[in-house]
């Protein structure tokens, strides 16, 4: 299949982050977009003014006839979230419509593009975003299909220059489903390999297999970029592949005198292509310094020069829900982040415990998943505990449907810190107007990026 040839693009759940980045390349080509999602968002919202043709109720009437009467020329592309019982999906299954998933258009779209693929359990947000903004900031004709909105951008689409055989292609590279191994990048990232979606990968080993076997996509004379901690046992095996190790301290590619001025992270980097001194990240975090790491070492290998380099990072403003402050005052701090791992919360804790040694911090936590709670009840409870306060919401299920015995109390019951609450989401305003921490963080993957404004507005009120 030719993507040139099909000039009508269907999303059945075009709300999606990913989804959505999509959506907007397509619109970008000139390609009439319609799409179906649960709910009604803000970037629903905002894909509607940019063109696209969106509606919410599953039904087959809601399909427009321009798609109905042009399979010929239609693209469906559908994400994992939509159930097997999803009428419009059957309906188009049935009339033998093109169907493909995300991964596999973004295999289509990339394929004859220089291709950078950012992967890990966490990290590769923040990571591709900051490898992007380096572009498009350095003139590198490029287009980055982010899996966040940027905030300097407000879009998760990132396009630098016309669309030429030279353009680089950034993307992420998704482990839920074993996605990233319909990609075959020229440069690989790997973030992390944590324990993750057990529940399509059975056990850690088998998580760890489909990370080696992404390695062996990667193009011959291609290079990957393995975070230090992973190569153990992560061994690039492909001998037409260049392998490079990064870290905080340690690896080919690392930092040394990292220091704090204000929120901001200072440190020199120390390569095997170049050091560079005192670059600047305004994006707080142990972890964002790490991930800024990896992106200075593709920017190298792309031949970015250090000025450019160090000008990108110090304007990166970071992603929307990625160590988002809310509120930033001497008296009071409020910050948003989508950490919904428990390695992700740790690195974020520890990361506002540095910022913020000596005040009481409340963490509003949202679990993710009824099967990822399961798994990491005791990885939650452990990093929570890092807070000195802490609101538990209930599960956000997303895809999943309830198990039994599963619920925001596992993860409760394990804490060691008595400080600790657990509270509906209609309660959740009022559990928050009763705490005197000075600094707030919200925390989770789910739909608790609807309740930030709320809470911004209580604690200026109460400021």
């Amino acid at each position: 299949m030719k993507i040139e040839d099909k000039h009508i693009v269907y999303f059945l759940g075009i709300g999606g982050i990913g989804m959505s980045a999509l959506a907007r390349w397509f619109m970008r080509l000139g390609k009439k977009v319609y799409g179906y999602d649960k709910t009604e968002t803000p970037l629903t919202r905002k894909l509607i003014e940019e063109g696209a043709d969106i509606h919410y109720d599953d039904a087959i009437e809601n399909i427009s006839s321009a798609v109905l009467n042009s399979k010929n020329r239609v693209l469906v592309i559908i994400t994992p979230a939509i159930p097997g019982n999803h009428l419009e999906y059957n309906y188009l299954l049935e009339n033998e419509f093109t169907i493909l998933k995300r991964s596999e258009v973004l295999g289509l779209i990339t394929k004859d593009l220089y291709s950078i693929a950012v992967a890990g359990t966490h990290g590769k947000t923040s990571t591709s975003a900051m490898i992007a903004h380096i572009l498009k900031n350095s003139g590198k004709s490029s287009v980055s299909l982010i899996g966040g909105i940027l905030q300097e951008y407000e879009s998760n689409l990132i396009i630098e220059g016309d669309h030429t055989p030279e353009t680089i292609a950034v993307l992420e590279a998704d482990e839920y489903d074993r996605s990233f191994l319909k990609l075959s990048p020229d440069i690989a990232v790997i973030t992390s390999a944590d324990a993750d979606h057990l529940d399509i990968y059975g056990g850690h080993d088998e998580m760890k297999s489909s990370f080696k076997h992404f390695i062996q996509k990667v193009k011959p004379n291609g290079h990957v970029f393995i975070n230090e901690i992973l190569t153990s046992w992560l061994i690039n095996e492909k001998p037409t592949v260049e392998s490079h190790s990064y870290a905080l301290e340690k690896g080919v590619n690392k930092t040394s005198n990292i220091h704090i001025s204000g929120s901001d992270f200072i440190f020199d980097f120390n390569g095997e292509i170049e050091n560079i001194e005192e670059v600047r990240l305004s994006v707080p975090g142990f972890h964002n310094v790490e991930n800024a790491v990896a992106s200075i070492s593709v920017a190298l290998q792309l031949g970015i020069d250090s000025d450019s380099i160090k000008s990108a990072l110090s304007s990166f403003k970071g992603v929307k829900r990625r160590f988002e402050y809310q509120i930033k005052t001497d008296d009071l701090v409020y910050i948003d982040d989508y950490a919904h791992h428990p390695m992700e919360i740790k690195a974020f804790l520890s990361s506002v415990q540095s910022l913020y040694p000596n005040k009481k911090i409340t963490a509003i936590f949202q679990p993710h998943l009824f099967t990822r709670t399961r798994d990491f009840a005791d990885g939650f409870a452990e990093s929570l505990d890092m807070a000195d306060q802490v609101i538990l919401m209930n599960i956000y299920p997303a895809r999943e449907l309830p198990i039994e015995g599963v619920t925001s109390k596992i993860i409760f019951d394990k804490m060691k810190k008595e400080n600790k609450i657990i509270t509906e989401d209609i309660q959740l305003l009022n559990t928050i107007s009763k705490i005197d921490s000075k600094v707030i963080v919200t925390i989770g993957a789910g739909d608790i990026d609807r309740f930030v404004q709320p809470i911004k507005d209580l604690l200026e009120k109460r400021k």
